[in-house]
């Protein structure tokens, strides 16, 4: 029974992020009819499970009646003893089997979702997407400040994509990125600063204060999910403050300004920035990520 009781707590589990909403915190939600499969099938599972269990208790009910129709004594030996060190043994194994799908249980179910927020930058830091040298599996590939889709397609693929999505910003004077195209529009600024310089740029983000730069120098991030939390990462662009603003580090901000080009010494590249000519503090989005829809 304990089996049907692991099943029921996973289908439980993951019907109460899709009715809670909280299932955006894992995965994109273009794939959230998977995981509502997955809920689907445990569901199924529970019940055969349910089945097969009620089945053998009755089946070992009649055989225990019957052995107790044709009892006869016997003498407990060494074998005897040796076979209930087994039964030990195997059921405390089973135990630790258990435990293995009880605690992600125990710990999804009662312990509160976390948003991820400027503490987890700080731990671990932020970059463009390199590899390390002499690995040539794209997929190792870090996902941070620069939004890059490269390692799912070929180069080829890849080019045509942006060329197509840079069409809706290319020829616009003031672009304005909201939580539906935020990782579209930074993938492409990224990907040629240079056609962009002087256009004026409006997106909301936290605030997160980076070592070494100017007093008036911060970034606005965006978490962004590209398949599921686990390949995560941190995007935005650096603001230029106007003189006298401050904020702290997870302030939600509405930031505009004129896109420019400067040269980032930690990453030995030019990168974009902002030059801020409006800014506004808001309430934190009811869904503080962004995701990719294509």
């Amino acid at each position: 029974m304990a089996r049907a009781y692991v099943l029921l707590g996973f289908t439980f589990f993951l019907m109460q992020l899709h009715i809670k909403g909280t299932i955006s915190k894992y995965i994109n939600m273009k794939y959230s009819y998977l995981s509502l499969t997955a809920a689907i099938l445990f569901a199924f599972l529970t019940l055969i499970q349910v089945i097969h269990t009620l089945r053998t208790s009755h089946d070992e009910d009649e055989e225990h009646s019957h052995d107790h129709d044709h009892h006869h004594d016997h003498n407990c030996d060494h074998t005897c003893v040796h076979g209930h060190v087994h039964k030990e043994a195997k059921g405390f194994k089973k135990f630790l089997n258990g435990l293995v799908f009880i605690f992600p249980l125990f710990t999804g179910i009662f312990l509160p979702v976390a948003t991820l927020d400027s503490t987890i930058v700080q731990a671990k830091g932020f970059h463009f997407p390199v590899s390390e040298p002499g690995n040539n599996d794209p997929f190792m590939e870090r996902q941070y400040l620069k939004p890059d889709l490269s390692i799912y397609y070929g180069q080829e693929g890849y080019q045509k994509l942006i060329k197509q999505e840079s069409k809706e910003y290319i020829n616009k004077k003031s672009i304005v990125l909201n939580d539906y195209d935020f990782l579209k529009g930074m993938e492409v600024l990224y990907d040629e600063p240079g056609k962009y310089l002087g256009k004026q740029l409006t997106y909301k983000g936290f605030i997160y204060h980076e070592k070494g730069l100017k007093k008036n120098q911060v970034f606005l991030f965006r978490f962004g999910i590209i398949h599921c939390v686990a390949d995560s990462g941190v995007y935005g662009v650096l603001i230029d403050l106007p003189d006298g603003q401050t904020f702290k580090n997870d302030q939600w901000i509405e930031a505009t300004g004129n896109i420019q080009q400067m040269y980032y010494q930690p990453f030995k590249v030019n990168i974009p920035y902002l030059d801020v000519t409006n800014i506004k503090e808001i309430q934190p989005p009811k869904d503080a990520y962004v995701y990719r829809n294509k």
